[in-house]
């Protein structure tokens, strides 16, 4: 007992270290993801609970976010593994740095893709048949950014696919509003991550990743403002199909003023202001979520 306990003592640097390592590359550090995947998996369970999810659904979603972003991150890691090293804001990722092999990276991936699996098992027939999507979509999305200018569209998708989820998974169906709020959030992941690409847009021009910010181009503010505009309609169109309060559309009055301040934050496209205007997303959804809750409430 007193050798294995000194072997752990004497392994805890080696081991502190791959831990940290783990917690850098599933994004521990950078929440901000979880959140943008959380609010619209809120939103979607309030809605199909009508204010009242089930308790058992609410967890189970609520820790397949965070599994799920996590998975995200390092199969995002592996597929840019080859442009991250040449990506200033990226090129420390413990995957582009030499820290962590591809074939751990690949271990920890699939094992919290395994732990997402067993979670969704508690759920119905339905949500498990949607899941699988999920994850093919969760697999795909890291190459989009090779073969097409439209990565965000899928990011959008792959983001939002846990809203018809919450539905099958709340009420066993898929009603008409849940796509409705699908494209909601599609819309919304391009206003956000166009602006994240913004960022590294001279990086990736120079290294053959494509994005929306690319596509865009100079039009890239005009068009960010437009789509931000279809996602406030998008929204109303859900509330008022549903019925909610005053609550809810004051919220989507506070997102527009979010919207605002993220226009004059990228004016300029100065890469730090561009990282805070993403980072105020968070904001956006989070008003959003608590229009919906006080509706109900």
């Amino acid at each position: 007992m007193y050798k294995l306990l000194d072997s752990i003592k004497d392994s805890w640097p080696f081991i502190r270290e791959r831990l940290y390592q783990y917690a850098l590359l599933i994004r521990l550090n950078r929440p901000v993801g979880i959140f943008l995947l959380l609010w619209p998996t809120l939103w979607g369970l309030w809605i199909a609970g009508e204010g009242f999810p089930n308790i058992n659904v609410f967890i189970v979603f609520i820790l397949g976010v965070f599994v799920m972003r996590s998975a995200g991150c390092v199969l995002n890691d592996i597929a840019d593994k080859r442009f991250d090293t040449f990506v200033l804001r990226t090129r420390t990722r413990p995957l582009a740095a030499g820290k962590i092999t591809s074939i751990e990276a690949l271990i920890v991936a699939i094992s919290l893709i395994f732990i997402a699996f067993l979670l969704v098992l508690s759920m119905n027939a339905l949500t498990i048949q949607l899941s699988l999507f999920a994850v093919i979509l969760a697999g795909v999305y890291p190459f989009t950014k090779r073969h097409t200018y439209l990565p965000q569209f899928f990011l959008g998708l792959t983001f939002g696919w846990s809203i018809p989820m919450a539905f099958a998974a709340q009420t066993n169906t898929v009603p008409k509003i849940a796509w409705l709020l699908l494209v909601a959030n599609i819309l919304w992941s391009v206003v956000y991550d166009t602006i994240y690409a913004m960022v590294d847009r001279e990086e990736d021009l120079k290294i053959g990743v494509k994005s929306t910010a690319i596509l865009f181009d100079d039009a890239d503010r005009i068009i960010i403002a437009i789509i931000q505009a279809l996602v406030l309609i998008t929204l109303i169109v859900v509330g008022r199909q549903l019925k909610l309060d005053y609550n809810y559309f004051t919220s989507l009055g506070v997102a527009a003023c979010f919207f605002l301040y993220q226009l004059h934050l990228i004016w300029d496209r100065k890469p730090k202001e561009c990282m805070r205007a993403f980072i105020n997303n968070n904001w956006v959804g989070l008003s959003i979520f608590i229009g919906i809750f006080l509706n109900y409430f």
